[in-house]
């Protein structure tokens, strides 16, 4: 007689395996074997190097990820369905997040099972539906803000204010810039190996950005020069300089004034000093061209020449060579 599969809710919590991963016991044509089960963040202690670059998205990440498996209490499982993602997501959305969060709660989640159903250690992967997101509105300096912003950045760090030149004449994201080195730079042109995407971009730069990596000479000669043009920078220490210009300038109410709106405000420029968005794509380093269609609205003197077409005037002669 031919046995179907079947589970057998059984834990493994003593003995030599006690503390480690639980097992399920299964069995087909009576040949029974184990079946090793992980919890979310024991997921993602074991994958996370591979997955992941160091940084400021791998330290998102893991934040992610722990909030994921405090919603699950830890569970350990072998599968992982439909019902738990559905789940996962309710629960999400009554904390109070946003679709748009939600995605790249759950985009961090998808990742991490499908290495993990790679390697075999999960059997099974659910369906992970993108959640419908609003447009939003995209914030960016105008010429006087960046020019105040700046100003008084400068006033408290020259490092700070050659890298926020950088960051808006190029548009690259903050840790792409701290974690240049000085051969990633070449006639006037950057490359950005270590990027959120993991694909490796260049391009030119103004000549202010060109400017901005002139590192100031050491006060004495024991300081060798730095790795990168903006090595002697750290996140943290970054954003505290940003933070503290910004509430000095009155922008302090402000909450999308971070840093990263210098790569939304480089992006709003190209797009509005008519660059078309493929190439806007190419520049930012976008995986999907629905990244870059954010910003397309702000190409409004595209549709300009409609109006010529539509004047009434300009109608006339057209269906006037049309009764011919």
């Amino acid at each position: 007689m031919r046995h179907s599969e079947k589970t057998v809710g059984f834990e493994w919590d003593g003995g030599v395996n006690s503390g480690r991963a639980s097992y399920e016991l299964r069995y087909s044509n009576q040949k029974i074997r184990q079946v090793e089960q992980f919890s979310i963040s024991e997921l993602f202690d074991r994958y996370k190097d591979l997955l992941w670059a160091e940084g400021r998205h791998k330290y998102n990440v893991s934040s992610f990820i722990g909030e994921i498996n405090e919603i699950l209490h830890s569970k350990r499982f072998s599968t992982f369905d439909q019902e738990t993602v559905d789940s996962l997501i309710i629960a999400l959305r009554q904390r109070g997040n946003s679709n748009a969060t939600i995605n790249r709660k759950m985009a961090a989640l998808s990742k991490l099972l499908r290495k993990a159903s790679k390697m075999g250690t999960i059997h099974n992967l659910p369906e992970f539906k993108r959640q419908k997101e609003g447009a939003g509105r995209i914030r960016f300096l105008e010429l006087d803000e960046e020019d105040r912003l700046f100003n008084a950045i400068r006033a408290k760090s020259e490092d700070a204010y050659r890298l926020c030149i950088f960051l808006v004449d190029t548009g690259c994201r903050l840790g792409e810039a701290i974690g240049l080195i000085w051969n990633d730079i070449h006639d006037h042109r950057v490359t950005f190996w270590l990027t959120k995407s993991g694909r490796s971009r260049t391009v030119p730069l103004t000549e202010r950005a060109v400017q901005s990596l002139v590192v100031p000479a050491p006060v004495d000669a024991s300081h060798r020069r730095p790795r990168g043009p903006f090595a002697m920078l750290d996140q943290a220490r970054f954003r505290a300089i940003w933070n503290e210009a910004k509430l000095e300038i009155g922008l302090g109410y402000d909450d999308q004034v971070v840093p990263h709106v210098l790569r939304h405000t480089c992006a709003s420029r190209l797009v509005q000093g008519g660059i078309d968005i493929r190439r806007v794509q190419m520049w930012l380093g976008h995986q999907t061209l629905q990244m870059t269609m954010r910003y397309a609205h702000l190409a409004t003197t595209d549709l300009d020449r409609c109006v010529a077409v539509l004047e009434r005037q300009n109608l006339a002669p057209h269906y006037a060579a049309a009764c011919a």
